[in-house]
């Protein structure tokens, strides 16, 4: 009988462990991906081509912080519009830095696993920032839950772990409990 109450309480402090650490896994990947973006003025992206690969394969979250345009130079990883004020953008990095017809910086950039730089310099204006951290696999889920999705999920995450602390600081506090009050001799 001994050994069952043994492996019962192994068990249970297996599936503790197994489900503390999906819940920590869960809250790391929100993290990196939602709050720490946020907290930082900055925003994730997805790289969806192989153009940067293999150090970022599709995929790939990658999350840009804005930057002074004095600060970027050869080897920095911008992510820009492809046209100024347009959505789509691009993330690729800079081999050269020129000065256009007006004075003003440009940027050639190109991406890692592309023979060629592209075709158009990028201007200061569409530029959204430089790679501040990159997470392989992540970029597929922040692909596919965006916007309100995205908020709805991470209050339902927030809630979901704070219930569980709940849950499992009672059931701890109750087991205590109960074992103050059976005598050792009776087991």
């Amino acid at each position: 009988m001994a050994k069952k109450s043994k492996l019962k309480q192994g068990a249970g402090w297996l599936t503790q462990v197994t489900a503390w650490t999906v819940i920590l896994g869960i809250f790391a990947a929100v993290s990196v991906a939602v709050l720490i973006p946020r907290i930082g003025g900055a925003t994730p992206y997805t790289i969806l081509t192989s153009s940067m690969g293999p150090k970022m394969p599709p995929g790939t979250l990658v999350v840009i912080k804005p930057t002074p345009v004095d600060e970027i130079g050869v080897g920095t990883v911008l992510t820009y519009q492809l046209e100024s004020g347009k959505p789509t953008v691009v993330t690729h990095r800079v081999v050269a830095v020129g000065i256009d017809g007006k004075g003003k910086k440009s940027f050639t950039t190109q991406g890692d696993a592309n023979n060629v730089a592209d075709a158009t310099a990028v201007r200061p204006v569409q530029i959204k920032g430089q790679l501040w951290y990159q997470v392989p696999y992540l970029g597929y889920f922040n692909k596919i839950i965006t916007g309100k999705e995205r908020t709805v999920i991470m209050v339902l995450v927030v809630s979901f772990l704070f219930l569980y602390a709940a849950f499992m600081f009672t059931s701890a506090l109750f087991d205590r409990r109960i074992k103050r009050r059976i005598p050792e001799w009776s087991s």
